[in-house]
Parts: C-alpha cells; structure tokens; sequence
C-alpha cells in the first residue's frame, strides 16, 4: 500500500503532505484532513516531501481550495509537484491554484 501522511501545525497554519498523493492515498488524505481547517484562520500546505502525484492529488487540492473558500480562509499552495502542475496545466486549473 502507498503511504501518505499529513502533519498539521495549528501554531503556525503549517500543513506538511509527504509520500504519495494519488489514488489510492486521496481518501486517506480526505480523512486525515476533515476538521483540519476549523481551528486555522489561514491555511499554508506544503508538498514538497510529496513523492507522486496525479489528477487525484490535484482533486484534492481544488477540493481544499472550495473547502477555504466556503469557511473564508486564505489558502496557499507551496512547492507543488511538478507532475501535478502539469496536469493542472493541461486541465486549465493552474491558473486558480493559490501558489507560492
């Protein structure tokens, strides 16, 4: 099975991704991630330990994306794969995800 976690520093509105984000890890990574944004009043996600990813991973990000949006909270998205910028460049998506 891929691995996948999620480290969440409320302090600092720090959410680390590492290892796998992909099909198999999203639901995972969903479930891990529910509540997350409550106790955050902005949010900062990095993947640069993020090992793969595919149009599963980048679902998810536009899933947060809503999800920030719904709650009014700042989103930024750092160091993203370069796989996953690929495909959010052909889907037209990497113009609305909030890079840094």
């Amino acid at each position: 099975m891929s691995s996948f976690s999620l480290t969440v520093d409320a302090k600092s509105n720090a959410i680390q991704l590492s290892g796998e984000l992909s099909f198999s890890t999203v639901k995972l990574a969903l479930e891990q991630s529910s509540g997350m944004f409550e106790p955050m009043a902005a949010l900062d996600i990095d993947l640069a330990e993020v090992s793969r990813s595919d149009s599963a991973g980048l679902a998810l990000l536009v899933h947060w994306m809503r999800q920030a949006k719904e709650e009014n909270k700042k989103i930024i998205f750092h160091n993203i794969p370069k796989q996953m910028l690929a495909i959010a460049d052909v889907s037209g998506l990497n113009e609305l995800l909030p890079i840094q």
